[in-house]
């Protein structure tokens, strides 16, 4: 187990990597304004899953095969990047959707779930945060480091998906008081589709500019 300090340290530096808004909270913010607080936290737990796989990939010492494969990287980067403007460009064609249509198949609880887990698993910024974190929050005098590491990213999961939900809640929220008008709710719409899509279009010139 993680000593004391060990943990603590991460902690620390984990609510200051997750807190500031970034491509997570954007993620959690821009599906509740096109979806809804129930869906935005279903997409919060998917991501979170697929953040978790990273970590588990990383404590298992397969992540260090992903950074020393330019090309494998690249690739987790544009899929990333491809899914969120997908998301981001479908939102904004449906804007004008009724609310009751959260119920057909494009928006059905499993469709939700499996983007949010794809967003999770490429996202290449997470991935490189354990790639450089885990490893030096670990101590071989503490234990086997691949648990150590598990652990670390358990404490990462929990703060990351607090976090997520909070700011997908209080969209939801502002979304609900715009759903008594329709107008207002599909310019929301759009611009929570908007904000997706240039999330993706930043995470695509990030992957082609390094």
């Amino acid at each position: 187990m993680p000593s004391a300090s060990n943990i603590l340290g991460f902690t620390l530096l984990a609510i200051v990597i997750i807190v500031v808004p970034g491509p997570g909270v954007l993620f959690a913010v821009g599906r509740a304004l096109v979806l809804g607080t129930k869906p935005a936290l279903l997409s919060v737990l998917g991501n979170a899953l697929g953040v978790g796989i990273q970590i588990v990939v990383v404590a298992l010492g397969l992540g260090i095969l992903i950074q020393s494969s330019p090309e494998v990287f690249f690739v987790i980067r544009i899929a990333g990047a491809a899914m969120i403007g997908y998301l981001g460009i479908r939102a904004i064609l449906h804007r004008s959707d009724a609310l009751e249509d959260s119920r057909d198949k494009p928006h059905s609880r499993s469709t939700i779930l499996r983007e949010s887990v794809v967003v999770g698993l490429t996202n290449a910024k997470t991935l490189v945060f354990f790639l450089a974190a885990l490893p030096s929050f670990v101590s071989i005098e503490d234990g086997n480091p691949i648990i150590q590491m598990l652990l670390l990213g358990l404490i990462f999961s929990i703060i990351g998906i607090a976090s997520d939900s909070i700011y997908a809640v209080a969209a939801g929220k502002a979304r609900e008081w715009l759903a008594t008008s329709e107008q207002r709710l599909a310019t929301f719409r759009g611009l929570g589709g908007l904000a997706l899509t240039f999330l993706g279009v930043y995470m695509l010139y990030e992957a082609i500019a390094l």
